[in-house]
This record gives structure tokens, C-alpha cells and sequence, in this order.
């Protein structure tokens, strides 16, 4: 079982991204399941279809002990095995109580064993990277970390705390980073700010999207591109960064 997160600041396109990239797996004959690690818990709802997936912690504040594993897991596109953290009321509570609470009921109830996932990806918010939404990381979780960015400052900024955050734990035998992901948004000198980025932290860029209309459309028939244009340039862009990503993991397809 390869186990890998992603991280991103919010609304740099994690969540499509991941989404594709569950799907190009699973159309490679892989079982993948897709954990969304954001209060939001809007993670996987591409996958099945504009249909929320239960949260986790609203699951377990309601259910307590009797909560079961049918209760959080909802079977997306393709089979892709769709689960979402979520998250408290805005202003209530600490936002990453959500990943750290399922991600230890899906241990606690035997998820692992029971789907038998080659591929788990965690989709992770990653304007902060503390608390719950280290966890992934840190926790055991995940075996690399992949992050996504454009060319845009902000994003910049997010990404480099990021990877900051996974240089920092890997004497601990936690996560690696295995690369940064382009997400283009067409901004000046973009290719060249993340490739400096990237250099400032002994990585590389493991795999350039473009910026298209069509993933817009997608999203509007609530579906992902992989689904809505499966013989696009747009989809074999996500099936070749899928491939990309699973072979920095250790594996061939």
C-alpha cells in the first residue's frame, strides 16, 4: 500500500487535482481511496457526483463509540473508495481535530484491511501545517508528500512552509517530499518561480498542469474531467502526472 499526501493552500486546485489523479489510478486497475483532510469536507465530491460525504468528526459527535466503517465510507467513480475528515463549526474548535479524529477511527476500525487500498491519497489544506493537518505527514501516515502550487506569491509561500514543514520532520523517519506539482494560472514568470522553489529545497517538479477551461466544465456537470473528457489532452495531462507519481512512490505501471 503506497500512502500519499498532498498539500496545497486552499483554492490552488488540490482537490481537482487529487480527484483526477484518484481516478487515473483507479483506471489503471488500482484500488485507491481518497481521504479529505479539510474542515470543508468537500474533498471527494467530484468523485461521487456532487453527493456529500458523511464527515468523520460530525460522524463521531453524533455516534460516539457506535460509529462503524460503513457509516464514514462512501464508493466514488470508478470504485475509488471516498472518505472526508471535516471538520468543527467555523470559530468553534480546532479546525484539524477532524483529520486526526479519522484518521485514527479508520486505523482503530480496520479500513486498511478491509479495503485494501493500493494507493491512499490524502488530500490536505495547507494554508497552515500544524496540529491535525501536520498529522499526515507526521503521523505515520504517509510515505511521501507531493505539493501543489502556481506561480502565484501566495501560493509560493504556502508551498515553501510546506516543504519546510516536511524538511523539518525528515530526521524523524517521517514523510518525504517527493515533488512539487505546477498547477499553471498563466501568472508572469511562473515556470521559473516554481522551478526556483523547487531548487531551494533539492527537489523537482514532478508534473506541469494546464490551465483549462474544460476542468471548469467538469466541475460544473460535477463530475471529473477524467469522467466528463476522458479522451481530452487535459485528462492524459492528470494520467501522466498519476503515473508520475506513483513511480517517485517506488512503483511501476
Amino acid at each position: 500500500m503506497i500512502r500519499i499526501a498532498v498539500y496545497g493552500k486552499g483554492g490552488i486546485g488540490k482537490s481537482t487535482t487529487v480527484s483526477n489523479v484518484a481516478a487515473a489510478l483507479s483506471e489503471m486497475g488500482l484500488k485507491v481511496m481518497q481521504i479529505g483532510c479539510d474542515p470543508k469536507a468537500d474533498s471527494t465530491i467530484l468523485l461521487c457526483h456532487g453527493e456529500a460525504v458523511p464527515a468523520v468528526l460530525d460522524l463521531y459527535n453524533r455516534k460516539k463509540q457506535a460509529l462503524k466503517l460503513d457509516d464514514m465510507i462512501r464508493i466514488g467513480y470508478n470504485g475509488v473508495i471516498c472518505v472526508e475528515a471535516g471538520g468543527p463549526t467555523p470559530g468553534l474548535g480546532c479546525a484539524g481535530r477532524g483529520i486526526i479524529t479519522a484518521l485514527e477511527k479508520l486505523k482503530e476500525l480496520g479500513a486498511y484491511d478491509v479495503y485494501k487500498p493500493d494507493v491512499v491519497l490524502y488530500d490536505v489544506l495547507g494554508d497552515v501545517v500544524c496540529g491535525g493537518f501536520s498529522m499526515p505527514m507526521r503521523g505515520g501516515y504517509a510515505d511521501k508528500v507531493f505539493i501543489i502550487t502556481s506561480g502565484e506569491n501566495m501560493a509560493i509561500h504556502a508551498a515553501a512552509n510546506i516543504a519546510m514543514a516536511v524538511d523539518n520532520f525528515k530526521n524523524r523517519g517521517y514523510a518525504e517530499l517527493g515533488g512539487l506539482i505546477l498547477n499553471r494560472r498563466d501568472v508572469p514568470r511562473e515556470e521559473e518561480k516554481v522551478e526556483e522553489l523547487a531548487a531551494d529545497f533539492q527537489t523537482t517538479i514532478v508534473g506541469t498542469l494546464s490551465h483549462s477551461e474544460q476542468v471548469i466544465l467538469a466541475e460544473e456537470q460535477k463530475k471529473t474531467l477524467l469522467e466528463c473528457y476522458p479522451e481530452s489532452e487535459m485528462a492524459e495531462e492528470y494520467r501522466v502526472l498519476a503515473r508520475q507519481i506513483y513511480r517517485i512512490c517506488g512503483e511501476e505501471i
